[in-house]
């Protein structure tokens, strides 16, 4: 035990979770040198090799394997340990990383998110807007924005709020194409959507509500989506908080589609009671209340 440090667990975990050296380094704010020799460190403190060393990357061995566990639990002691005697003077500071689907972490998020930051100065935000499940129990987001309650480990959910999402299309579109009547008139037209091997979330797979409809484009990014649409690209179902913000953009069949979906605010149970954490999410849940009316249209509207 004498030869055994603590810290070298910190680089242990980073590893383990990402597969690779410059990654964890990176997440750790050192260098990927200073990572290899902790690891080295540990290794030979314990007398046990915890890592495959491939050229793709990192695996842990059995050995490795049964550490994990161990290894989360001494960091969840020790977050709750901070969380309890550092916040005891609710001291806002240090990074936060939020994770959040492109549309969301881009349109609504990102213009309000200054806010935050005027609040703390000492608060640094970092925002992961991408269309993808993150993982909290690897660390690579503090606060998740998800599309559905997760159903397993340990992780506080709350239900932000739902949101319409509506068929539209561009005017320029709408001039040259065929007329749009009914649902039976799609079949006739362009569409533009997501990819359908690619989709990370079954919440996604809008364009089966509206019919068999294979898009002729398709991108795994909402942003790309938009962009093509109010080009002219075809028809897209779109969330009526980013497609009303445009104003070449028509609701299509507006009393015949409209998708309800929801998002929810995720953090890890060993972090929620973080100062830094807890006044973010604060935040997010207050944004989103005070724009409540944004997110669901009217029937008709």
């Amino acid at each position: 035990m004498g030869d055994f440090n603590w810290n070298d667990l910190k680089s242990f975990l980073a590893v383990a979770r990402t597969g690779k050296l410059t990654t964890a380094a990176r997440s750790l704010g050192a260098d990927h040198a200073t990572v290899s020799r902790r690891l080295v460190s540990l290794e030979e403190a314990m007398h046990v090799r915890l890592f495959e060393r491939h050229p793709t990357g990192y695996s842990l061995t059995a050995q490795g394997e049964r550490l994990l566990p161990l290894a989360e639990s001494m960091e969840s002691t020790a977050l709750a340990a901070y969380a309890e005697l550092a916040n005891s003077n609710m001291s806002v500071s240090g990074a936060v990383r939020i994770g959040s689907p492109d549309g969301f972490g881009s349109y609504f998020l990102a213009p309000r998110i200054g806010d935050l930051c005027r609040q703390h100065p000492a608060l640094e935000v970092q925002l992961i807007a991408m269309p993808r499940i993150f993982s909290l129990s690897k660390r690579e987001a503090d606060i998740a924005i998800g599309l559905a309650r997760p159903q397993e480990g340990r992780l506080s959910a709350r239900k932000l709020t739902d949101y319409h999402l509506k068929l539209y299309a561009s005017r320029t579109y709408l001039e040259t194409a065929p007329e749009i009547r009914n649902s039976c008139d799609l079949a006739k037209h362009k569409f533009v959507g997501y990819i359908d091997d690619l989709l990370y979330a079954p919440e996604l797979d809008y364009l089966s509500a509206v019919g068999t409809i294979d898009p002729q484009l398709k991108s795994t990014n909402l942003i790309a989506q938009l962009k093509a649409t109010v080009a002219g690209a075809g028809l897209c179902i779109l969330p009526y908080f980013i497609a009303k913000a445009e104003p070449e953009l028509v609701p299509v069949l507006p009393d015949e589609v409209m998708l309800t979906r929801s998002f929810w605010l995720i953090i890890h149970e060993d972090l929620r009671r973080l100062a830094r954490i807890s006044a973010t999410a604060d935040f997010i849940v207050d944004a989103v209340y005070k724009a409540r009316g944004d997110f669901l249209s009217q029937k008709a509207g």
